[in-house]
């Protein structure tokens, strides 16, 4: 065992090493733990997939999706430029290690990104009236691309995409949530538990495009509690460390790029 845990620090290097030991060791049982308590303080019950109709803001997101669109439609006129997700948080690269999962960050674990709000102000004001959202940001899957079944790491959290751009044959783009199989409707929202397993599919020749953004689950009080708990233990490691400082640099590097474009808006720093 000690050997074991000696070969993996010389492989993974002292940040890398803390992060598995905090989230494969020590933090696994404990969220563990605590999503039980979730599911059970749950006012909208435990399904994989929620219906939309038990959360009175999804009407008014629905009907504002094509301001989205249009600020989405801007930031892909520069898609050479967007992230792939593992330059964002490295720990995606074991299920998306290739070019074909961009994104464009606006909140990221309860941070407000001011420069890509201000990118996208209409998108930006869409997500604050929604109660209790925590992140948010464009999730842009290329032709082709397949993400393998892989799960989030909270309960406490609902899962939201606003369907932007999907494909012709929408129905060989699709997702699997556990044992329910989900396709996406343009303008229209899906919702679900993360810390399911999922996989997801896009297999055309067009990209699929979702602004995805977690809103905290109704709780009782104790499920509450329970959460700003786990969400404390979550903020401290180093895996969302590093995502927010991964994630200012990037936009570093691309406002400087946008800024030497024929014709690109300057951004307020």
């Amino acid at each position: 065992m000690a050997m074991d845990l000696r070969a993996r620090f010389r492989k993974l290097g002292p940040r890398g090493f803390a992060r598995w030991l905090l989230l494969k060791r020590v933090g696994k049982l404990s969220f563990r733990r605590i999503d039980e308590l979730l599911a059970g303080q749950s006012l909208v019950g435990d399904p994989a997939v929620f219906d939309p109709g038990l959360f009175p803001w999804v009407p008014q997101v629905e009907a504002d999706w094509k301001k989205v669109r249009e600020e989405l439609d801007a930031l892909l006129e520069h898609r050479d430029l967007l992230p792939n997700l593992q330059d964002i948080q490295p720990d995606q690269m074991k299920v998306s290690p290739d070019d074909k999962w961009k994104t464009f960050v606006l909140y990221g674990y309860g941070t407000r990104s001011e420069r890509g709000c201000a990118r996208c102000p209409e998108t930006a004001r869409l997500l604050e009236r929604v109660p209790g959202m925590t992140s948010a940001w464009f999730s842009i899957l290329a032709p082709g691309k397949h993400i393998p079944r892989h799960a989030g790491i909270t309960k406490g959290m609902i899962r939201v995409h606003l369907a932007l751009k999907v494909p012709q044959r929408a129905e060989r783009v699709r997702m699997q949530v556990d044992d329910q199989l989900c396709h996406w409707q343009e303008g229209r929202c899906l919702l679900f538990d993360d810390s399911r397993k999922h996989e997801v599919w896009n297999d055309t020749d067009e990209e699929r495009v979702v602004l995805i953004f977690d809103v905290v689950r109704p709780m009782r009080r104790l499920g509450r509690a329970a959460l700003a708990v786990q969400q404390w233990m979550l903020r401290l490691s180093p895996f969302v460390r590093d995502a927010r400082r991964n994630q200012l640099a990037w936009e570093d590097r691309i406002l400087a790029a946008l800024e030497t474009r024929p014709g690109a808006a300057t951004v307020p720093h």
